[in-house]
């Protein structure tokens, strides 16, 4: 009891110290996050991706036309960091799985020594009168295993978010991310979009589909009184982890 204590008592500073938060914001609505630079956040990390050999530009003198432009006076996309571009997420995942495996082993296996050299005589010397040479080793083992398996999902989702270029790579692919919470009683949703976007795959009216995006992030939940209810306690949490029945 007296090795237990310590550790006990650890376990309930860790959960005072994630019970702060909450117990004080008690009786108010969460709070916004400050509105920041996306790269000032410190578990924000640089995306490097393979990337091609550098190519020369082919010269282009006396010529009106731009590559990658749509028109001859200025391309409205987003091209450069800190531009807006607006992503539509529109999933509709549906999956069903049954899996059914059965496997059945038996083995038998029987080992003596009848003759080996006259040495079959030796046993005797070695080994209780009772031991046949002959009989030495016989084994039998028989094995069943059946296993079956379902998994049902449904998944819908369709929201418009406005994000912001973060990161321009070599082969001119750029990193986008885009964040919003709406506050609604006291529940704070949460919705955080970030991947690597090509400029062709961004449309005329500036926006780019969340299949369009490698790398894609998609995030969507909340917290406030309702979250909370919905998961469970600590210290169930902390049942679950540790009963092995």
């Amino acid at each position: 009891m007296n090795r237990a204590a310590p550790a006990l008592l650890a376990l309930l500073l860790l959960a005072g110290c994630g019970q702060a938060e909450r117990l004080s914001r008690v009786g108010r609505a969460p709070d916004f996050t400050p509105v920041s630079d996306p790269t000032a956040d410190p578990r924000w990390r640089p995306v490097s991706m393979p990337m091609p050999a550098p190519q020369e530009a082919p010269a282009m003198a006396n010529s009106l036309w731009r590559p990658g432009s749509r028109t001859f006076l200025r391309d409205q996309r987003a091209a450069q960091v800190g531009d807006l571009i607006t992503i539509l997420v529109s999933i509709q995942d549906q999956a069903q799985l049954q899996n059914r495996t059965q496997a059945t082993r038996g083995g038998t296996q029987e080992m003596g020594m009848p003759a080996l050299l006259g040495l079959e005589n030796a046993v005797p010397r070695v080994l209780p009168n009772t031991v046949d040479p002959a009989r030495l080793i016989g084994t039998n083992s028989t094995g069943t295993a059946d296993g079956t398996g379902s998994v049902r999902r449904t998944e819908q989702i369709t929201l418009r978010l406005a994000g912001v270029i973060t990161q321009s790579l070599p082969n001119g692919n750029m990193v986008v991310m885009g964040r919003q919470e709406v506050r609604v009683n006291n529940e704070m949703r949460e919705l955080t979009v970030q991947g690597i976007v090509r400029p062709q795959d961004i449309g005329s009216d500036n926006t780019v589909r969340h299949d369009r995006l490698a790398e894609a992030r998609i995030a969507y939940g909340g917290r406030g009184s309702l979250s909370d209810i919905q998961q469970p306690r600590l210290g169930q949490q902390l049942l679950d982890i540790l009963l092995p029945f």
